[in-house]
């Protein structure tokens, strides 16, 4: 079983950065590929990016591609995502998740298996 903590949200004005963390807990963190999800008010949530279980392959919405960066360190037994460029569309509660080291990448939320409890990025214009 695997325990996530979302941290690093925060208020920031459209064209900055923010670097999201997710800090799992468990010895079999590196066996699963980690993704980002956001949910903004009133929406469902959605997928943002997703990396394999070493790291070597990511994936990312068409919304974040070119600004957003998922990386990970297992020795660490964190996942991050770096936030760059960002616009008002971007404000929602991000969640990390815990999910099956698969070739197929999945980008639905029924497809994790562990949830953090989410941290709120705000971008104003």
């Amino acid at each position: 079983q695997v325990q996530l903590v979302e941290s690093g949200g925060g208020l920031v004005q459209a064209g900055g950065s923010l670097r999201l963390s997710c800090a799992a807990s468990g010895r079999t963190f590196s066996s699963y590929a980690m993704g980002w999800f956001r949910q903004a008010p009133g929406k469902e949530r959605e997928f943002v990016a997703r990396i394999s279980w070493s790291g070597a392959s990511t994936y990312y919405a068409d919304s974040v591609e070119g600004r957003f960066t998922i990386s990970r360190d297992n020795a660490k037994n964190t996942v991050y995502l770096q936030m760059n460029s960002l616009k008002p569309e971007d404000t929602a509660v991000y969640y990390c998740a815990a999910g099956p080291p698969t070739r197929v990448v999945h980008t639905t939320t029924s497809s994790y298996n562990y949830w953090g409890q989410g941290t709120q990025v705000t971008v104003s214009s």
